[in-house]
């Protein structure tokens, strides 16, 4: 894909820096530390289309006309409860807990940002997990560190490999970028 236009991925994630280059995208990477906290009013996509846009935000003052920001935002849902990052071994274990043996939507929330324009959008996937010990829990949070992961997990590391049963939906959303719905948005944006 060609563009005139100057992507910026406004995201340290290597997961979806790794998303983007493999999509062929060139791009640059821009960070800056924004609040995660959302109203608490908002359910579900909700929060992951506010908290991306809530990012993009941030980055609208000296935008360039070339330039087209891409923030996004993934949670984790167990019914109404929205898991966001652990802040500890504590609460990793309880979201993890919580996890074992059931299934739960990943929704994450886009954000593309120009001068000119701005487009929220989200994906969903359904994740069903076997039942995990504790042992395989504690192991887990204890190797992986998943402090930087929503819901306490990447499908991508150990966990996910030995834990996930079944997947309804975009696996590359779970990760935290559904780039087949990117790469269309970006076509028309």
């Amino acid at each position: 894909m060609n563009s005139t236009r100057n992507l910026i991925l406004a995201s340290n994630s290597p997961r979806r820096k790794e998303l983007l280059t493999n999509l062929g995208l060139t791009f640059e990477v821009r960070v800056k530390e924004v609040d995660e906290n959302y109203p608490p009013e908002l359910a579900r996509a909700e929060v992951a289309e506010y908290l991306a846009a809530h990012k993009a935000s941030f980055y609208q003052e000296g935008l360039n006309p070339e330039d087209v920001i891409i923030t996004a935002d993934t949670i984790v849902c167990l019914d109404e409860l929205v898991l966001n990052k652990p802040y500890d071994h504590a609460q990793a274990t309880r979201m993890l807990t919580m996890l074992s043996g059931r299934s739960h939507e990943v929704y994450t929330g886009v954000c593309l940002l120009s001068q000119e324009k701005s487009l929220v959008f989200h994906d969903v996937t359904t994740v069903h997990f076997r039942d995990f010990t504790r042992e395989e829990i504690d192991f887990y949070i204890n190797t992986y560190k998943p402090f930087d992961k929503a819901g306490s997990y990447g499908a991508q590391d150990w966990l996910g490999l030995v834990g996930i049963e079944r997947i309804e939906g975009s696996y590359f959303n779970v990760m935290g970028l559904p780039v087949h719905r990117l790469y269309q948005e970006l076509q028309t944006f």
